[in-house]
């Protein structure tokens, strides 16, 4: 199982961003995909998730309105879009496969919103 995160990169507050993780070793229409997020000194936090079949997703308050999670199955492949972004969404955004019960991780992509 790989993950392969991109996108990030340094952006002015009121920015947008799209990250993608590009994934493979496993079929990955049949499982839920999630995009975590870790800033320095914090725990690792739940962005958002969407289900195997992409009709059903899944946000935290923090980014609920601000933040659209999408894949594409035939590309193995889930994005996020991340729109006003604030000082505060700085963090090394992961994205995350759990498989058979087994949390699988990328390497992570670096989000700085700063002015």
């Amino acid at each position: 199982v790989q993950l392969l995160e991109s996108g990030g990169g340094l952006v002015q507050p009121g920015g947008s961003l799209r990250l993608s993780c590009a994934t493979s070793g496993f079929t990955f229409s049949n499982y839920h995909m999630s995009w975590y997020r870790q800033a320095p000194g914090k725990e690792r936090e739940l962005v958002a998730q969407i289900l195997s079949d992409g009709l059903s997703t899944i946000y935290a308050d923090s980014m609920r309105g601000r933040a659209t999670i999408s894949r594409d199955n035939a590309k193995n492949t889930v994005y996020l879009q991340m729109n006003s972004l604030k000082p505060e969404d700085t963090a090394v955004y992961y994205c995350r496969a759990y498989i058979l019960g087994v949390h699988y991780w990328g390497q992570g992509t670096q989000v700085t919103v700063s002015s």
